[in-house]
Order: structure tokens, then C-alpha cells, then sequence
């Protein structure tokens, strides 16, 4: 198995008005280790665009019953051919495949966020930790892993 190369990580209160944050130090971690390794764009902006959406939905649903001062914590992991986004929020855990999928050409409140996940990375997961927190994993691949 090839070993982490880089690795970072944020703690931040349950905020949105946070987000901007959040999105800023992903995108200097992805400025000082990706684009080195033949990360596109296209790719770094996907992520960011994953991690936005993960970010949110930990503070709106995971905490909504919170307080704010509820920590968020995100671990960012580079690997040889990929790279892994932790999100860990203490809400309520959920199964995110029970949620419906919209139907193409529908309209509805809500519950768009589980797929657009789904279809900006290459591995999604949500699930219970040992420590009573629930985890997003975000993954992907490298270009090169992909070949």
C-alpha cells in the first residue's frame, strides 16, 4: 500500500459563514502539494466543490440541533494516487442510501446534496465512528491512478 505524502487538518465551529475558511485552506493544501503532482483544475475544483458540500451539510443537518460552538473537524490526505477528505460532525447518524434520488426533470426541497457528492468523487462513504462521531470520506483518484 503506498504511504500518505501529505496531510493537513482544520477544526472549525459549525458555522457557514465559516465556509469561506474552510474552502481557502483546502485550496492553499491543494496549491502546495497537488498541482505538483498533476492535478488539474478541473479536479481541485471538483474537490473543493465536494468538500463545500459536505462542509454545509454537517453544519445544516448533521448540527442543525447544535450549538454553533460544535466543532467540525477535516482531515485532508494526499496519497500517491489519490486524495481522501474527512469531514467528522457529531450529529444524529443517517443512512444517506435510504434518500431517494430525484428523478431527472423534477423539482424538490432538498436532497440533492448525497448524489452531487456522489458524482463529483470517485468513493463516497458515510459512517459511524467508535468515538460516537460520524465520518464523510471523500476520495479520489489521481489521473494517473485512473490509467
Amino acid at each position: 500500500m503506498l504511504g500518505i505524502v501529505q496531510q493537513d487538518h482544520l477544526t472549525v465551529k459549525s458555522e457557514l459563514r465559516l465556509l469561506n475558511q474552510v474552502q481557502e485552506w483546502f485550496e492553499q493544501f491543494c496549491l502546495q502539494h497537488l498541482s505538483q503532482l498533476g492535478w488539474s483544475k478541473t479536479q481541485l475544483d471538483r474537490l473543493n466543490l465536494a468538500l463545500a458540500e459536505g462542509f454545509t451539510n454537517a453544519v445544516r443537518h448533521a448540527h442543525h440541533a447544535l450549538p454553533p460552538e460544535t466543532t467540525i473537524e477535516i482531515n485532508v490526505y494526499l496519497w500517491i494516487d489519490r486524495l481522501e477528505i474527512r469531514i467528522w460532525d457529531y450529529g444524529k447518524p443517517f443512512n444517506p442510501d435510504a434518500i431517494a434520488e430525484p428523478e431527472p426533470g423534477t423539482l424538490q426541497v432538498g436532497g440533492y446534496g448525497w448524489f452531487l457528492l456522489r458524482r463529483l468523487a470517485d468513493r463516497v462513504v458515510y459512517e459511524r465512528g467508535a468515538d460516537g462521531r460520524n465520518c464523510l470520506l471523500i476520495v479520489k483518484y489521481s489521473i494517473e491512478a485512473q490509467k
